[in-house]
């Protein structure tokens, strides 16, 4: 059964097409820029790498590109082979606790839901509609951020604040990031041999979350009613205290939306660094001994160290720590501070094995008498939307 594979952003578009169950991909790719100047999109197929220069209008343009390189690289005949189109939906609220067919009643929700996600939820569904034109009557299914951390207690997930607020306004701790969460810690089990763990599961990259996750169920996770919450991430702010937004407002005269876009857009790496919100730039300036690049990345090392101790102790131990995405699957260098930080739990890094770990390597990065293992894995999205997609299909 051939499943597509579909992550909308609000200026892209990527994709991977698998046969299932199988799990191989059969063609995967990015189209960029979509609905600006000098857009393209870039395919990858049988070993090969092909950009192409295109204009794109908008995502019903990309689609309607995607589905003709489809029939062009026989990667279908008919496009009644592909059985279904998986969708990354950014929020399903409290709403969805698992992937399902969309129908229209959850496009409504989903669109209702756009409050909560503006950046991401109309982009999603403008995915979503663009495929329902491409490819009349296929079964499209919605795969939902927030759907892994659904199983967090009240005790983890409610804010202390009037209780009308979550009553009428949905205003609760909802995480993101859950299929990555979901496929790491999944894949560890398999690594470990085991069917019931706890683990602690770190996405680093330009935005960045942990969880903490018990027998396969997500336990707390360290963004909160939106994705700002939590670490240091590359361009937002992470925790902060509150009340320095109506200080600065009265201060500076910048209105909340202001404020509000300098801690989602202009904060984090960035404004600490005053150089970049990718950590492969600011890492080149620490090999120059940039005071600044140095700074930024103490003070993200120790928010991420706070989070695997908060839930370390959460979960009463762990039976194994997993780096992923851009920043954990391939910055050694962030994982080594990272990793001595916590010495005092008995963690013990193996200096050769964590340098060797990078650029889609998976395996561990400590010593065999480590308290616990930990493991580099890189993240896998796509194919979680696969399998929840095919599972909904046969």
């Amino acid at each position: 059964m051939k499943i597509l594979s579909v992550n909308a952003g609000s200026s892209s578009l990527k994709f991977q097409v698998y046969e299932m169950p199988e799990e191989k991909v059969l063609m995967k790719g990015t189209f960029e820029r979509v609905g600006l100047d000098h857009a393209f999109y870039t395919i990858k197929y049988n070993g090969e790498k092909v950009i192409k220069e295109v204009p794109l209008q908008d995502h019903e343009a990309a689609v309607h590109i995607l589905v003709e390189e489809l029939l062009a690289y026989h990667i279908v005949e008919d496009f009644d082979e592909i059985k279904g189109v998986g969708h990354r939906v950014v929020h399903g609220g409290d709403t969805y606790a698992s992937s399902v067919i969309i129908n229209d009643h959850v496009l409504e929700t989903v669109e209702a839901l756009s409050d909560l996600a503006p950046l991401h939820n109309p982009a999603n569904l403008t995915g979503i509609k663009a495929f329902e034109k491409a490819i009349p009557g296929v079964h499209q299914v919605a795969c939902f951020d927030t759907a892994f951390h659904q199983t967090l207690e009240e005790e983890r997930y409610l804010y202390a604040v009037p209780p009308e607020w979550h009553a009428e306004y949905n205003i609760r701790k909802y995480g993101f990031h859950g299929m990555s969460h979901k496929y790491v810690s999944e894949r560890v089990n398999e690594l470990l041999d085991k069917k019931y763990s706890n683990v602690i599961v770190c996405h680093l990259g330009n935005g960045a979350s942990i969880s903490a996750v018990r027998d396969g169920r997500s336990v707390d996770t360290s963004m909160g009613f939106t994705p700002n919450a939590g670490l240091v991430m590359g361009s937002r702010s992470g925790d902060i205290d509150y009340s320095m937004i109506p200080f600065l407002i009265k201060k500076t005269g910048k209105t909340i939306e202001e404020i509000d876009t300098i801690l989602n857009k202009k904060s984090g790496m960035l404004a600490i660094s005053g150089i970049s919100s990718d950590f492969r730039d600011i890492e080149s300036k620490i090999a120059e001994k940039n005071k600044q690049a140095i700074l930024a990345h103490h003070i993200y090392v120790n928010s991420v160290v706070g989070y695997i101790a908060k839930y370390y102790v959460e979960l009463g131990g762990a039976d194994a720590i997993c780096f992923t995405a851009g920043i954990g699957e391939n910055s050694s260098h962030v994982r080594r501070m990272i990793v001595d930080r916590l010495s005092c739990l008995g963690l013990k890094l193996d200096r050769e094995k964590n340098e060797e770990m990078r650029f889609g390597k998976e395996g561990t990065i400590t010593k065999e008498d480590s308290s616990v293992p930990c493991f580099v894995i890189p993240t896998d999205e796509e194919v979680m939307i696969a399998r929840d997609t095919y599972a909904l299909l046969v």
